[in-house]
């Protein structure tokens, strides 16, 4: 493969709802254009694009793949995505570096949730966007139904450019909108046949909507068309293109990836309408500084890490020595390749708005920006969505535990929508990512790539004890006699709640009936106390002690002596001064269109959750609300159902509030039993 000038690149982000046939047409794509011989399939696993062993294992897309290819003297990097919501952080890095995208849509299904999140994203970022009606040899299959449920449901305007010849088994070819031409495919390949009589009316009627679409493209095409001036195909081409440009028109295209069916025509239209580089970066000259920024990283086993990056300024070489504007530091860049999905073709330079790979960088991550020392360039990072579900792992051995921790950081290099803790008041270690498939995902890898066997528990909640009452005078004695010096520590305590502090320590001792040396002792005892508390065994908080009285032994009176007391002065006290269970109670924002807000502000009352009020975005409304954690652990799951997706929330921990009596005897029950066992 050459290397190609700017304006001979086109960057496109192949997107779409699950299933809908993304990854198949990828395959025909490139079948089209010689990179294969032989066209796979999902399901028999030989496609280009989906090669990890657990796209193999699900038929399904997870990681987002290069495939670069030819056609008429254009480069083409297809960035194929995962449809699925668990892996959106792909999509994100991909919109981040894509100069067009192509919406698939399965002719069955039609406008689906994916297709509509994805839509929304691509409207924010005004990304020009082309629709291709996937699958229309499929039984139930229909172009004009969902052509109209596009224009119905979604933004900017939608409007065919090709018209489908026949229908499910029968669908054959496709009629050129602009061209007034008719094609049909045989065994892939497209033969010029006469314009099909009887569609003679829609196409009249389609075409006169995407005249209309294309002279709103341009300001001298609209007055023409206003005049009722008749548009030449020149001046049609101009105003989509421009339309497409500025993210006002999405040009929609019929075909069947799987039968190689209409292929040639979405490739021409890429090369003829979609934007290159250019149109988003400034074309540098030759002596700019070269900058990339990093989108992907994969950790292969056998190769290291993969990075994948679009040049942003100036030209990109391999074999030199790079800067990380982000980590301030120096990095050793290697050959770049660009990639036929795993297949690495080499190449020595890329042109500005060209996007490649480089392999075994050593500190550069996703989102970084390479670029030289004094050029001052620092890209624009990308905002992954914020992972929400936790499963608490357990490794299957000590050989499995020693090895977790370099493991799960390898993945983290990886993966910007993983996150991993090791919780100091639960000890459990924690992953937390954007869906089940995606953790289930990240367990799986740790096996097959790391050797780390790990399994999935329920995640324990952070419970406190704190008391409601008072107690005073509470005494603690320590007093044993062994052969030689005994041991001796006498204390008495108050003891009050504390709301607006952890915990406090005070003494007021007259007369010396607690030497000053020993003090410390106490409070030090006290605090240790803290993390063991008498109801389940959960850490004490919100507590004041006050040291009151006490007594010592000249011989036998130690700081240990001490610190046993006042263990046992404050487990008496707490039991006197009405113990309670704490749970944390969480800030949620939960984002959802209109119509789910009554099913999940009545979920949210499941949840013993509060409704602190709401706020209107567009036609989605911000409901802010407070929950316990106990009752949000998978919260992210219930949500997805309840608004098919639709539906996106976040946390943060807000206070501590007392458990109801009910569940605080559940809780401190099966903490009890869980000792026991131990």
């Amino acid at each position: 493969m050459k290397v190609y000038s700017s304006a001979q690149i086109r960057n496109v982000g192949i997107v779409g709802h699950q299933g809908c046939g993304k990854t198949s047409l990828v395959e025909a794509l490139v079948f089209n254009t010689g990179v294969t011989t032989r066209l796979g399939k999902v399901e028999d696993g030989n496609t280009v694009a989906d090669y990890h062993p657990e796209e193999l294992k699900r038929k399904s897309t997870v990681n987002t793949s290069l495939v670069a290819c030819e056609w008429r003297d254009c480069k083409i990097n297809i960035l194929d995505t995962p449809g699925f919501s668990d892996f959106y952080g792909e999509v994100i890095s991909t919109l981040r570096v894509a100069d067009s995208l192509v919406m698939v849509l399965d002719a069955v299904g039609g406008v689906e949730v994916t297709t509509e999140i994805i839509w929304e994203q691509a409207d924010e970022q005004k990304t020009p966007m082309i629709a291709f009606v996937n699958k229309l040899d499929r039984e139930n299959s229909d172009f004009y139904r969902t052509l109209s449920a596009m224009q119905d449901q979604l933004t900017r305007q939608v409007v065919p450019v090709q018209l489908p010849i026949g229908k499910e088994s029968g669908f054959e070819g496709i009629v050129d909108l602009i061209t007034l031409k008719a094609y049909k495919y045989a065994n892939g390949k497209a033969s010029e046949i006469p314009v099909p009589a009887d569609m003679q009316s829609d196409i009249d009627h389609y075409r006169e909507m995407m005249i209309e679409a294309a002279a709103e493209g341009d300001d001298e095409i609209t007055m023409k068309y206003l005049d009722g001036e008749e548009l030449t195909t020149e001046e049609i081409i101009l105003g989509m293109k421009e339309g497409l440009k500025q993210g006002k028109v999405v040009p929609v295209l019929a075909g069947a990836s799987t039968k190689c069916l209409g292929m040639d025509r979405l490739f021409d239209l890429l090369v003829d309408y979609a934007p290159s580089p250019l149109a988003t970066l400034e074309e540098k000259a030759a002596s700019a500084a070269p900058a990339a920024l990093v989108f992907k990283t994969l950790a292969d086993q056998f190769v290291g890490r993969i990075s994948m990056f679009k040049v942003y300024s100036g030209k990109f070489k391999g074999d030199c020595t790079m800067f990380n504007a982000n980590k301030n530091a120096d990095e050793k860049v290697g050959q770049l390749s660009t990639m036929q999905g795993k297949n690495a073709i080499q190449l020595g330079e890329f042109a500005l708005g060209d996007i490649g790979t480089v392999a075994k960088l050593t500190s550069t991550v996703t989102g970084d920006t390479l670029t030289t020392k004094d050029s001052g360039i620092l890209l624009d990072g990308i905002n992954f969505p914020e992972p929400n579900l936790t499963f608490a792992i357990v490794p299957k051995t000590k050989g499995d535990e020693d090895k977790l921790g370099n493991a799960i950081n390898r993945l983290l290099e990886e993966d910007p929508t993983l996150r991993f803790e090791k919780n100091a008041e639960t000890k459990q270690t924690l992953i937390t990512g954007v869906g089940e498939a995606h953790l289930n995902i990240v367990i799986e890898r740790l096996q097959r790539k790391f050797g780390v066997e790990v399994y999935p528990v329920d995640v324990k909640v952070p419970y406190r004890e704190a008391i409601r009452g008072t107690a005073q005078n509470i005494e603690g004695k320590h007093k044993k006699q062994s052969g030689g010096h005994g041991q001796y520590g006498h204390v008495k305590i108050d003891i009050a709640p504390d709301p607006d502090n952890d915990f406090t320590f005070e003494e007021k001792i007259f007369g010396g009936s607690v030497p000053k040396q020993y003090i410390p002792a106490v409070e030090k005892g006290m605090r240790e106390s803290l993390s063991e508390g008498i109801l389940a065994g959960f850490p004490v908080s919100n507590i004041k002690i006050t040291l009151v009285d006490g007594s010592y032994h000249d011989v036998d009176s130690s700081e240990m002596a001490f610190k046993i007391a006042a263990n046992l002065a404050f487990k008496a006290a707490c039991a006197q001064a009405k113990p309670i269970l704490l749970e944390p109670v969480m800030d949620v924002d939960i984002l959802v269109p209109d119509q789910y807000m009554g099913d999940i502000m009545g979920d949210m009352n499941t949840k013993r959750g509060r409704i602190m009020g709401m706020e209107k975005q567009g036609n989605r409304q911000l409901i802010h609300a407070q929950a316990p954690l106990s009752e949000l652990h998978r919260y992210s799951i219930d949500l997805r159902s309840i608004t098919q997706g639709r539906g996106k929330f976040t946390m943060q921990f807000s206070k501590y509030e007392e458990v109801p009596a009910n569940i605080a005897d559940k809780v401190i029950a099966a903490a009890k039993a869980e000792k026991e066992n131990e």
